[in-house]
């Protein structure tokens, strides 16, 4: 490894189903790389399945921070990813490895790069009144007010991502500060990572075959047990629906199943639709993204055909490091 003033660190983005964890095993046995995880909800203990978190046997050889750190009742926000994710690369250099953030909670990264302005912690009583306007009048009504007083959010955030749109709303009624003019202190604040950083996108070529690959990927899921991993989070008396981990994407649609709102055949339709529609929004943040080197994988949807594939992407990109000197 070259000398470099600061040390390196890589971050492997993309959308979900792309592909991620395999090339991140691949980059830990080519590199002296350790993994943490950039994920909202690989967070909870006991959301293994819909998470498509790595298996026991992976993860004793490629062990992930950031992983199984939390219950599903207890919330976890950008600023504690930061200041954990911050703590892990600053350990893993300690060792001499490398640390490899991998994950598509595009927020995370962001906040990780640029820090967070101090936010108001959460008023109970204005996320219930949010929560019952939502119930009331529906997610859209919440979006088109959050347009009213802070419509660079409300372009931002979808009129279908409750958890966002009621934080930036609570943000506003809490302090009269929008969250836009919070970001702006945030970046007038920014202080830079002390790494190098090595960023990567991994996608396919075509959206349809990322969209194939979701929907096998969900039907995968419940062969194998997605729906029981579900039913033991619904006989919890501690959660409920509004909680953050059972929102996340899959889990949302399974609950809703097991509370009669939807049959198994909308249960199943609408959560490939929640994924896709989490597809695209990582998309989003990729494009506006700076310095990224995309790699892309085949055009196949079959998981062998991705598994062939690999050795290629692995080259792509040790060559792409090798040229920046890592």
């Amino acid at each position: 490894m070259s000398v470099s003033v600061l040390p390196p660190a890589i971050f492997l983005m993309g959308p979900t189903a792309s592909g991620k964890t395999e090339l991140a095993m691949a980059l830990c046995d080519a590199l002296p790389c350790e993994i943490i995880s950039v994920d909202s909800a690989l967070v909870y203990r006991g959301m293994d399945i819909g998470t498509a978190k790595p298996c026991a046997n992976l993860l004793a050889k490629y062990p992930h921070h950031l992983i199984d750190i939390r219950d599903p009742t207890e919330p976890y926000s950008a600023s504690s990813f930061r200041q954990d994710a911050l703590r892990a690369m600053a350990e893993i250099t300690a060792t001499g490895k490398i640390p490899l953030l991998v994950g598509g909670t595009m927020l995370y990264f962001k906040v990780l790069m640029e820090g967070i302005g101090d936010l108001p912690a959460a008023d109970e009583a204005i996320r219930q009144q949010i929560n019952a306007e939502a119930a009331l009048y529906g997610w859209p009504h919440v979006h088109a007010q959050l347009m009213e007083v802070d419509p660079v959010s409300a372009d931002r955030i979808h009129s279908g991502d409750p958890q966002r749109l009621q934080r930036a709303l609570e943000v506003y009624r809490i302090t009269g500060v929008t969250m836009t003019q919070w970001r702006q202190r945030q970046q007038a604040q920014h202080q830079s990572l002390p790494y190098t950083l090595y960023q990567l996108a991994l996608s396919p070529h075509q959206r349809s075959v990322l969209h194939l690959r979701i929907e096998k990927r969900f039907r995968q899921m419940l062969e194998n047990g997605f729906l029981a991993e579900v039913e033991t989070l619904y006989q919890r008396a501690d959660l409920n629906s509004e909680l953050p981990a059972i929102r996340a994407v899959g889990y949302r649609q399974v609950w809703d199943y097991l509370d009669g709102k939807l049959d198994y055949k909308e249960m199943m339709e609408r959560g490939v639709i929640a994924t896709r529609q989490l597809a695209k929004r990582q998309y989003t943040w990729l494009r506006s993204w700076q310095d990224l080197q995309w790699i892309y994988t085949d055009e196949e949807i079959d998981g062998r055909t991705l598994d062939k594939k690999l050795p290629q992407m692995l080259d792509e990109t040790l060559n792409y490091l090798t040229e920046i000197s890592i």
